[in-house]
């Protein structure tokens, strides 16, 4: 089974998704499961992992209710409120849905840097455990250093990084990106998604030759073991389509073998959020 590992779902409106700027105001508008349902039959994708856009509890109760009349939908990554002492309350309600698999926290909008050390936010975290849920890591490289620090104090915990940590690709910056990264994977307990990278390019100009060395990054930080596919849609529709950016995956894993192919495209989504296919 193929599995696309990050998209979202929303009804639009410019109060709950201001950060869709004008360079992106193709996406203004809804995207619901069915829009997508049809991309992923058309290039051979079997199933998916939503993945929240807005800090809500709400939008996290609206996208389990989308999983459960929607098959393809195979797991939810939610939010919830991790620096609250109600996150446990919380947690207990929503596990009643089974395709809760991680939460994720916007650390990347955070005005401070620090924001991932927080107390009481690993706090947070360490409820996930006990829940048997994933927690996906949505930051900037500058976050990197700091992110290291946060894996460390919780070593039983499964990570799953989005987008790469968003190097500076238009910039063709590589470090201290790439050390930092090296420096991450060490961490076994973290997987990483081969999503968003097009949206850290240059939306109209980019070449799988500029990706490249970032892919070859992340594939020989993490291996072909913990790495997943990622669309990103729909967000990624503003650089390009979701069957060139599945396609430039492919080229750039062709040399792979069978197996690990397998494992990127579908193999490791299913372990890392321990889906049910």
């Amino acid at each position: 089974m193929k599995i696309d590992s990050h998209q979202h779902f929303w009804k639009y409106s410019v109060e709950e998704y201001g950060w869709i700027d004008d360079d992106m105001k193709s996406i203004r508008r809804d995207f619901l499961p069915e829009d997508l349902e049809k991309e992923t039959r058309s290039v051979g994708i079997d199933g998916v992992v939503s993945v929240q856009a807005r800090q809500t509890v709400a939008e996290t109760e609206c996208l389990l209710d989308f999983s459960q009349k929607h098959d393809f939908i195979k797991g939810v990554v939610g939010w919830v409120p991790l620096i609250s002492s109600d996150v446990w309350e919380c947690l207990s309600g929503l596990m009643s849905f089974p395709k809760l698999k991680s939460v994720r926290h916007v650390v990347q909008g955070e005005p401070d840097n620090d924001f991932i050390l927080r107390n009481d936010f690993n706090e947070g975290i360490s409820a996930l455990r006990e829940f048997g849920l994933a927690y996906d890591i949505l930051i900037l490289e500058k976050h990197l250093p700091q992110t290291i620090k946060f894996v460390d104090m919780h070593p039983d915990q499964i990570f799953i990084l989005d987008h790469i940590a968003k190097p500076r690709i238009k910039e063709n910056i590589l470090e201290p990106w790439r050390k930092n990264i090296m420096a991450l994977s060490e961490r076994k307990n973290v997987y990483c998604k081969v999503s968003g990278m097009v949206t850290e390019a240059d939306y109209g100009k980019w070449t799988e030759d500029q990706l490249r060395p970032y892919f070859e990054t992340v594939l020989e930080a993490f291996g072909p073991e913990r790495l997943m596919f990622g669309s990103d849609w729909p967000v990624c529709t503003v650089a390009c389509e979701y069957r060139r950016w599945l396609g430039t995956v492919r080229e750039f894993i062709s040399n792979l073998s069978s197996s690990e192919q397998y494992a990127i495209f579908g193999g490791n989504a299913v372990r890392a959020y321990n889906l049910t296919i």
